[in-house]
């Protein structure tokens, strides 16, 4: 039961409590084993103890009187202390019993962003350690999300975090003149944050709602800072429209659903309301850009009534349009898709056969199956599904993709 609690309190509290010790301490190594020994201390006290009032501010006071500690040993036992004792200076002691203080967390997460969004670091490096630090994604999940080993996800995440230290990468939002060069990477770790939680890699929970809201929060702090920027508002309009299908997209029996057997009358109709307004607000604009492209295929969605009034020719059309803009492997897929509901299941097998660089992506192959399923041809979508199970990482799909399979494997004739 603690166990549990602990970690729930981890997935969404997590990011927060380790943005709020990086400000303090300066060093996100020292910050992640500081809220890991935090955890460890939670599981020893609380069942003893019983559940505090606010888990997630007795984490970050216990969490940061153990950094004080270690400041404290480390100015006690080397020559030249100057700069911890400083640090030390920067950072009052807080009782045990103290609440978690309110003031300047909303902002330390938009700030950790900036900082995994430095241009001193690799793009790929980046997106890492904003999944570790803001998702609190481990490294093999941040390994299979990028399709790489572990050890080189290891050894990225701990060349960043030197990086950081080295080059004195501050903690701070850069300043109005700064921000549009940091601009493109900054939306679009935001964007990481929103996708792992609408379709987690790994674990027993297709939706992480708690990344969705901390993603859509920061877009709103986005564009609070950049109200002008026609992008800016792209992505709280495309997070907005996504995450309203969000609650009905799993069954009461924990069943993965998909856009054609949901019921729409769960979605967000406010969600909806508020992503269609933000979404005309930034077209009025009129500087196109990919984040409004994919705003304007999720409002499609949105706008249908059901399904079969989906209007797939127009979100092929716009597909073809975002792939000028991102010509990735991902994009092309979901243009392959597109184009089979649209003009045809075969149509989408051929777009779909040449993509060697999603060949390990479990979207791809079930897609295939889905479209060889459409066509009749059962032995193949059966093997394409079973390809697709092999490789999806999170419990949730791979269950439905098993139970594709099984219910084509019942139909066919006994050999």
């Amino acid at each position: 039961m603690v166990v549990r609690v602990v970690d729930e309190v981890c997935r969404r509290e997590g990011g927060k409590v380790l943005a709020g010790l990086i400000r303090r301490f300066g060093d996100i190594g020292l910050a992640e084993d500081l809220l890991q020994d935090a955890y460890a201390r939670a599981l020893e006290r609380w069942p003893r103890d019983g559940l505090p009032d606010n888990p997630a501010g007795w984490l970050s006071t216990v969490a940061r009187n153990r950094g004080l500690d270690i400041l404290r040993r480390a100015a006690r036992t080397l020559d030249d202390s100057a700069e911890v004792l400083a640090r030390l200076e920067a950072l009052p002691a807080l009782e045990a019993s103290e609440p978690l203080p309110e003031a300047g967390l909303e902002d330390d997460r938009l700030r950790l962003i900036f900082v995994c969004c430095h241009p001193a670091l690799h793009p790929r490096a980046q997106s890492a350690l904003a999944l570790r630090t803001l998702c609190g994604l481990s490294t093999r999940e941040i390994a299979r999300a990028f399709c790489e080993s572990e050890a080189t996800t290891a050894q990225r995440l701990v060349r960043a975090k030197r990086k950081i230290i080295e080059a004195k990468i501050p903690f701070v939002i850069p300043t109005a003149t700064d921000l549009p060069g940091r601009l493109a990477i900054v939306l679009q770790v935001i964007y990481l944050v929103f996708n792992e939680g609408y379709g987690a890699t790994g674990g027993s929970r297709l939706v992480r709602t708690d990344l969705c809201r901390e993603a859509i929060r920061l877009g709103r702090l986005m564009q609070h800072l950049m109200p002008g920027d026609a992008e800016v508002g792209g992505l709280l309009a495309l997070m907005l429209l996504t995450h309203a299908r969000s609650a009905a997209r799993v069954s009461d029996l924990g069943e993965l659903l998909t856009l054609e057997e949901q019921d729409r009358s769960r979605w967000d109709r406010g969600a909806i309301a508020e992503g269609l307004a933000v979404l005309d607000a930034a077209l009025a604009l009129r500087r196109p850009g990919p984040y409004q492209l994919q705003a304007a295929i999720a409002a499609l969605h949105a706008r249908a009534g059901r399904a079969a009034d989906t209007d797939w020719p127009q979100i092929a059309a716009l597909y073809r349009a975002l792939q000028r803009y991102l010509p990735t492997p991902v994009v092309q897929m979901n243009a392959a898709v597109a184009l089979g509901m649209a003009e045809g299941p075969r149509q989408g097998l051929g777009a779909l056969k040449h993509m060697a660089a999603m060949e390990t992506s479990h979207y791809l192959h079930a897609a295939r199956a889905e479209f060889h399923r459409r066509l009749g041809e059962l032995p193949e979508a059966c093997a394409a599904y079973a390809r697709a199970a092999q490789l999806a990482g999170n419990e949730v799909e791979r269950a439905w993709l098993q139970a594709r399979r099984a219910d084509i494997l019942s139909s066919l004739p006994a050999a």
